[in-house]
């Protein structure tokens, strides 16, 4: 999947994206390992390490974004810095903790929020960022449209739009407190920063 490859060659990071970036950034990203969950071709990953981070890992559940991920970080000379898995992050319990874990909307793909960002936040030993769906009528009717859409079309994918309080409870439960809270029309990103041992 070279599309995503492309666009960011030529535009760099988008909006949303670069928000995330610039969160993990303003926590001190210099000497941190950074872990990206479903991140396609790993661009926020690499990002970060040009910003300081010394390494990067990405588990991404598509094998199709795996040639365009490696002709990234071999444009950025990152190779050796970048560790890419196959699969559901829920189920790969040896990924190991990092300092940050990124998550750029991949919670509303996933139908057990619970899981993912509960295994996020046991990832994470020192800050958890991550995008989600705003919890707003025109929101919520998007994503009807768009399921509707898919189940007409016979895709079995299903996107979500969880309960924002519930996913911050279950990494609060973790040990992870909010430390910023950012809001557009559509998406919104929550960061929280650990203050007990998972």
């Amino acid at each position: 999947m070279r599309r995503p490859f492309k666009r960011h060659r030529k535009r760099g990071l988008d909006r949303l994206s670069a928000r995330i970036a610039a969160v993990v950034r303003q926590r001190d990203v210099q000497g941190a390992t950074v872990l990206e969950v479903g991140g396609g071709i790993g661009a926020l990953g690499v990002e970060l390490l040009e910003a300081g981070a010394v390494r990067a890992t990405n588990v991404e559940l598509s094998s199709e974004y795996e040639t365009a991920a490696a002709e990234l970080v071999r444009e950025r000379g990152v190779e050796q810095r970048v560790e890419r898995r196959l699969g559901d992050f829920v189920a790969q319990p040896d990924v190991p903790e990092v300092d940050a874990v990124i998550m750029n909307r991949v919670v509303c793909c996933y139908p057990d929020y619970e899981a993912l960002v509960g295994t996020a936040a046991d990832h994470a030993r020192h800050l958890l960022v991550f995008s989600f769906p705003r919890e707003r009528a025109l929101v919520r009717a998007a994503f009807r449209l768009m399921n509707l859409w898919l189940r007409f079309r016979r895709n079995d994918f299903r996107g979500f739009v969880h309960p924002a309080r519930a996913m911050l409870d279950v990494a609060q439960r973790r040990g992870l407190a909010p430390v910023a809270d950012l809001r557009g029309a559509f998406w919104q990103v929550a960061a929280l920063e650990r203050t007990t041992q998972p």
